[in-house]
C-alpha cells in the first residue's frame, strides 16, 4: 500500500509556535502575500488578468493560479506589487474586493530566496502614488508563538486610531476606511512593526471598493 503524503506542520520548528519544519535566515526574512481579486462584473477575467499583467514583478517571486496570486520576496517589493495590482484593478464603476494574506517568518519558506538580494527601489510606486479613491477594509492580525498576542493586536489597532483610519472593532476583525494610499501605508507600518517584533506573524486584509451596501 503506498505511503500517504502526510505533512509535518505540527513538528516543532524552534519558533515556539510549532508551525513548520525548520528555521533559516531566508525563511525569517521573506515576506509573502497571497491574494484574490473579485471584481463584481462580467468582465472579471479582463479586470483580473489586466491588473496582474500590468504589475512589474521583476523583483518578486510570483505565481498566479486558479484561486489566487502570490508574491514573495523583500517586504518593500511584495507590498509594492500587491498595492499596484489592487490599484490597477480598480475601476470607478465596479464593486471589487481583494482578500490578501501577508506572512513573514514562516519556517521553510525559502523557495526562490534569491529575490532577497534585490535593492530597495520599488518598481511600481511611481506610477500609482498619485491615484486616490476611498476603500473600506477589515484586518485581522495573528502573532504566532507568543503568549501576549493581544498586545500586538492592540498596538496595530491603536495606530489605526491615531491615523484616523479606524472605523470599528467587531467579531474577529477590525474595520477600517480611508484613502487607498493611506491604507497601504498603514499596511506597510504593520508589516514593518510585526516583522521586527515577531518571529512569525500572519496579517489578513480584505479591501472593498464601490460597494452598494451603505454600511
Amino acid at each position: 500500500m503506498p505511503e500517504k503524503p502526510y505533512v509535518t506542520y505540527g513538528q516543532s520548528c524552534g519558533c515556539g509556535s510549532g508551525c513548520g519544519t525548520g528555521s533559516t535566515a531566508a525563511s525569517k526574512a521573506i515576506t509573502g502575500c497571497r491574494f484574490s481579486l473579485s471584481p463584481m462584473t462580467d468582465r472579471f477575467v479582463d479586470v483580473i488578468l489586466g491588473a496582474v499583467g500590468k504589475v512589474d514583478t521583476s523583483k518578486v517571486w510570483q505565481s498566479t493560479g486558479k484561486l489566487s496570486t502570490v508574491y514573495r520576496g523583500r517586504q518593500i517589493h511584495v507590498e509594492d506589487a500587491v498595492k499596484a495590482c489592487f490599484i490597477y484593478a480598480w475601476q470607478p464603476d465596479v464593486h471589487m474586493t481583494m482578500e490578501a494574506t501577508y506572512s513573514k517568518g514562516c519556517p521553510g519558506d525559502t523557495d526562490a530566496d534569491c529575490f532577497m538580494s534585490e535593492d530597495d527601489i520599488p518598481l511600481n510606486e511611481e506610477k500609482i502614488k498619485d491615484i486616490h479613491f476611498p476603500v473600506a477594509c477589515k484586518i485581522s492580525l495573528y502573532p504566532m508563538g507568543v503568549p501576549n498576542y493581544m498586545e500586538y493586536i492592540a498596538n496595530i489597532v491603536n495606530h489605526a486610531i491615531d491615523l484616523g483610519l479606524y472605523d470599528s472593532s467587531t467579531h474577529y476583525c477590525t474595520v477600517l476606511s480611508g484613502d487607498v494610499q493611506d491604507l497601504f501605508n498603514y499596511f506597510h507600518w504593520v508589516n514593518e512593526t510585526c516583522g521586527q517584533a515577531l518571529s512569525h506573524y500572519i496579517f489578513e486584509v480584505t479591501l472593498s471598493v464601490n460597494s452598494p451596501t451603505a454600511d
